[in-house]
């Protein structure tokens, strides 16, 4: 069982940054692919990066792509979500999901290759 823990979230105005951070446990992090999602108030929860185990490869959603980046440090045990020039359609709780070890890195942008998910933490952004 892996259990994700987030921070960093918060209220910031628009066009500022947060750092979102993803604190995991056990002992074989590095062979997870972690991924970022957001949900907004009515909507459904929607891809915003992912971060393959072997290779470190990154994906984003074309919404985020240029001002957002996704990084792990497999020695922490932590994954980071820098979000820098934020906008008001930002605003959603932020998750943290982890696949299980070793997964092929297939459609890393759907919630349900997600074995593992934090409580989320909150991003508010003002116009």
């Amino acid at each position: 069982q892996v259990q994700l823990v987030e921070s960093g979230g918060g209220l910031v105005q628009a066009g500022g940054s947060l750092r979102l951070s993803c604190a995991a446990s056990g002992q074989t992090f590095s062979s997870y692919t972690m991924g970022w999602f957001r949900q907004a108030p009515g909507k459904e929860r929607e891809f915003v990066a992912a971060i393959k185990w072997s290779d470190s490869r990154m994906d984003y959603a074309d919404s985020v792509k240029g001002r957002f980046t996704i990084a792990r440090d497999n020695a922490k045990n932590t994954v980071y979500l820098q979000m820098n020039s934020l906008k008001p359609e930002a605003t959603a709780v932020y998750y943290c999901a982890a696949q299980k070890p070793f997964q092929y890195y297939i459609d890393p942008v759907s919630p349900r290759r997600y074995d593992y998910w934090g409580q989320g933490t909150q991003v508010t952004v003002s116009s």
